[in-house]
Formats: structure tokens, C-alpha cells, sequence
């Protein structure tokens, strides 16, 4: 969550929503209407979204086509998605992918973030979200080739990649930067992509921001310090940055280092 995306705005990325375990809820019915990826046309369909390298458009109420504009290959990401998707966690289905575009289950609800800005969900129990999907995915058994020690991480878990659906709660989106790694790198990135907001002094949601990460640090056990310079070197080059935001990522790794420290001697 940068401070760019923290204002409250429609839901921009549907894709998800929280099976209990084992396969998707709605798979079966995605699997007896195929969606033929090489003949969809952008152009006819309403584009829901636009990042900063993708765009979104909606297929029909159950699917959507998401594209990256640089062309990148989907296949690993769609890979990763089919892994987590089929171990019970909380992703959206791939229905299909073939070079820059995912085909992707569509399901609906407002983000974490859009959830807190209009008070339909407390700062602990978002809180608690982040908390739970970092746990969760942290336990999955390591992709093949992990080196030891590593876990999948997702690296980009903030309120905005979370969508809540009536049915099966959290969903986690935009798998686009997953990979073997420390669960602490993944839980610190988290804590400094919140930070970020909280730092913005004429940001709107600052005290919202260190209200929540005061209570996800709370409920975290993984070593967020340790790995702090690292997420700070990860956060700063990210692209998906925009101008202004790298100045906040050093402030907002303070600010995490300083609550950690209060925390442990209050």
C-alpha cells in the first residue's frame, strides 16, 4: 500500500476470494465453460483496471483477462498461482495463460484497503488478515528448488492485494513477483509497504497506517529487523513505484524498526 493507492477508490482487481482447502469453489464451473485466451479481442471488452505495467478487462461475470504491457511471459506466474491454488490457498484460479496475458477467475468484492477506508473492517482485524495470509502461505511445502530455509514468498502483501469476498473471505492477488525466499524478507516488505503510508505526513490515512502496523507487527512472530535492509534495497527498486514514494521507503523502515524496538522494551 503506498500512499498513491491508499485513497479509497473502486474495486480494481477482483480476482479472488478464500476456498477452505483443497480445490477452488467455483473450478468445476470454469472448467465446463472454456474461455478461448488466443481469440479474445481486448478491444471488446470493459477494461476494470489499470497498474502501473497491467491492464485489467472483464470477460464476462466469472473471468478476466489480465495483460502486461511490456509483453513479460505469464508462464511463471501463472505456475506459481496453479501451485498455491492447488495446495488450498487462497488464490485465483488460472484459467489459462500464453505469453503476456493470464486468463484469471473473477470474483467480486472490495479490497482490505478499500474495506478499512470505509470502516466495514477494523484496523486489528485487518491486521490479522495480513497476518494469517503471510502464515498460511508460509507453511505451504517449498516449491522445487528452494534452497533450505526458503519458503514461497509473495513479497507484495499489503491491504490493496487483498479482496474480500462474502462467501470465502480473503483472496490474495498479483502473484506477478512470488518466489523462494525468507518468510522475514516477505513479513518485512509487508511492514515497510504500510510504513510508507504511515510516514506520509499529508497523507490522509497516516494514522490509520500506524495504527495497523503497530497491530500486524503484534501479530507476526518472523524477525522483521533482520531482514529490513534487505526489504529496503527490494522496495527501492520496484517500478511499480511513482515519484515521491522512494523518499518515504528509508523514513518507513525506521519508523518499523523504531515500533520493534518499543515493543520490545516498552
Amino acid at each position: 500500500m503506498t500512499p498513491a493507492q491508499a485513497a479509497p477508490k473502486p474495486s480494481s482487481d477482483p480476482t479472488g476470494a478464500e476456498p477452505a482447502t483443497g480445490s477452488l469453489p467455483h473450478q468445476r464451473t470454469l472448467d465446463e465453460r472454456p474461455v478461448d485466451l488466443a481469440s479474445l479481442d481486448p478491444g471488446e471488452h470493459a477494461r476494470i483496471a489499470a497498474g502501473t505495467s497491467t491492464d485489467v478487462f472483464a470477460v464476462d461475470d466469472a473471468t478476466l483477462l489480465r495483460r502486461y504491457r511490456d509483453g513479460r511471459d505469464t508462464a511463471g506466474e501463472a505456475r506459481v498461482l496453479r501451485y498455491v491454488a492447488g495446495l488450498g490457498f487462497p488464490a485465483p484460479a488460472v484459467i489459462d495463460a500464453s505469453g503476456p496475458d493470464l486468463l484469471l477467475e473473477r470474483l467480486h468484492g472490495p479490497t482490505l484497503l478499500q474495506a478499512l477506508a470505509a470502516e466495514e473492517v477494523s484496523i486489528p482485524d485487518g491486521a490479522r488478515v495480513l497476518a494469517d495470509l503471510h502464515t498460511r502461505l508460509h507453511a505451504l511445502p517449498a516449491p522445487e528448488g528452494s534452497a533450505p530455509g526458503e519458503v514461497l514468498v509473495h513479497l507484495d502483501i499489503h491491504p490493496a492485494n487483498v479482496i474480500l469476498t462474502e462467501a470465502n473471505g480473503p483472496y490474495l492477488i498479483d502473484w506477478s513477483t512470488a518466489r523462494p525466499g525468507r518468510a522475514a524478507l516477505d513479513v518485512a516488505l509487508t511492514a515497510i509497504i504500510v510504513a510508507e503510508v504511515a510516514v506520509d505526513a499529508g497523507g490522509t490515512y497516516s494514522q490509520a497506517a500506524r495504527a495497523m502496523l503497530v497491530a500486524f507487527l503484534a501479530a507476526v512472530d518472523e524477525d522483521v529487523v533482520g531482514s529490513l535492509d534487505e526489504a529496503v534495497q527490494q522496495r527501492l527498486v520496484d517500478p511499480a513505484l511513482v515519484s515521491g514514494e522512494r523518499e518515504l521507503v528509508v523514513p518507513a523502515a525506521e519508523l518499523v524498526r523504531h515500533l520493534v524496538e518499543l515493543a520490545r522494551h516498552p
